[in-house]
């Protein structure tokens, strides 16, 4: 059987990985290098999975797919990825914030060990060769590449968010949801967070004005306004809304995790038993001295000012600031090379038992190519190799 792997990434490398012959299998890869994305993911070290070995749990992930992927992670989930890995002398750690990792810290033993496992399966990789079209034709399908025309049995789409191939399935009849960027940083300018980039907070709670998208988790700001946890998971359950107000919104911070009242009290506390000292001495919460003088200049409260010189409204300006404080964000920004998108091929479309086009017998999806993506963690790579596992299962049993 000859099958055509449209994508050299994650999903096309690992479904290449399970076929070996009498499968023949051409990776159709338009970069100059395979694999780039798991080259660069996780600032080198490529976050391969995530330690949630429960589908149940595993797809609350997943802001479109959840429903879809319960099967597909029924069937492969990240304890068989870990498995996968190790049994092919790749050993993987468990951080404390269950993300898993290569224990080299080195995403280039994932790398070479999928281009090794597909080598050894005498598989084709033509890499600087993209595919222009594709066509059903009598018992199979001709691609017409970059270099040449071929014919083979079965087509997989796994060529990431690509433009080009969402308008060749678009041809074929397929529905294409709208794609829009996903795991983005929020674009702030305001005085208040000026030249403190790398001022992280634990489990800051953020909202978006006028909606019901709200997270909790760590914080961090940038040179661009606010990033972390807390804003990615954020922009991804938000993808289509945020991208509905052209990324112009108001957000609502709740820097210390206390009530408004609570931080009030606890404000109090400190001026009675800190009387002579100066403000800018101690900044509360676990808050680092810039940003807590930041906020005092915000405030207009002198930070030469003792403690016992703050009054009544000057302490409930302060707690009202670090529980409630608004952001006006003014446009996003993505890692380009990290970029990831909410939308793709309507899974309406796809029988997930098989990952096959319920439209075009013969074709087969995997990746980023569909309407699925998840939050930050490792969690976009699992559901590619779940997917190429469903796939070459699937012309396991049909070969």
């Amino acid at each position: 059987m000859k099958i055509a792997i449209i994508g050299g990434g994650a999903a096309g490398f690992f479904l290449g990985a399970q076929l070996a012959p009498p499968f023949f299998v051409h990776i159709f890869e338009k970069a100059a290098t395979p694999l780039q994305k798991v080259k660069i993911s996780g600032g080198g070290r490529c976050n391969v999975t995530h330690a949630c070995f429960d589908p149940a749990l595993l797809v609350d992930y997943y802001p479109r797919g959840n429903k879809e992927l319960r099967s597909v992670f029924g069937r492969f989930q990240p304890g068989d990825t870990m498995a996968w890995f190790e049994d092919r002398g790749i050993p993987l750690k468990i951080q404390e914030d269950m993300r898993v990792f290569p224990a080299s810290d080195n995403s280039m033993d994932i790398v070479e060990c999928l281009i090794r496992e597909n080598q050894k399966n005498n598989h084709q990789i033509s890499l600087n060769e993209a595919v222009k079209e594709m066509n059903p034709i009598a018992d199979g399908f001709e691609i017409k590449t970059t270099k040449a025309v071929y014919e083979f049995d079965k087509v997989v789409f796994a060529p990431g968010a690509s433009k080009q191939a969402w308008q060749m399935i678009e041809k074929l009849g397929h529905s294409i949801i709208s794609p829009v960027p996903s795991l983005f940083t929020f674009n702030c300018k305001e005085v208040r967070i000026e030249g403190l980039q790398g001022t992280s907070f634990s489990n800051a709670e953020i909202k978006i004005r006028n909606s019901s998208l709200e997270n909790t988790g760590d914080l961090l700001l940038t040179h661009w306004g606010f990033s972390g946890p807390a804003v990615l998971v954020l922009s991804a359950w938000g993808a289509r809304q945020l991208f509905d107000l052209n990324y112009r919104f108001e957000i609502e911070i709740n820097f210390i995790n206390y009530t408004t009242q609570e931080a009030y009290e606890q404000l109090l506390e400190i001026k009675q038993e800190n009387p002579a000292q100066k403000c800018s001495r101690f900044a509360p919460f676990n808050l680092t001295k810039r940003f807590w003088i930041s906020i005092l200049n915000y405030l207009n409260i002198k930070v030469e000012k003792s403690w016992n010189n703050l009054n009544d409204k000057d302490l409930r300006k302060i707690a009202d600031e670090l529980t409630r404080g608004i952001y006006s964000i003014h446009g996003k920004s993505t890692f380009k090379d990290e970029f990831v998108t909410a939308g793709g091929v309507d899974l309406k479309e796809i029988n997930f038992k098989t990952m096959e086009s319920r439209l075009i017998p013969g074709v087969y999806f995997a990746g980023e190519i569909l309407n699925i993506d998840a939050v930050t963690g490792g969690f976009n790579f699992q559901a590619c190799w779940s997917e190429s596992f469903i796939i070459s299962e699937s012309l396991k049993n049909i070969l």
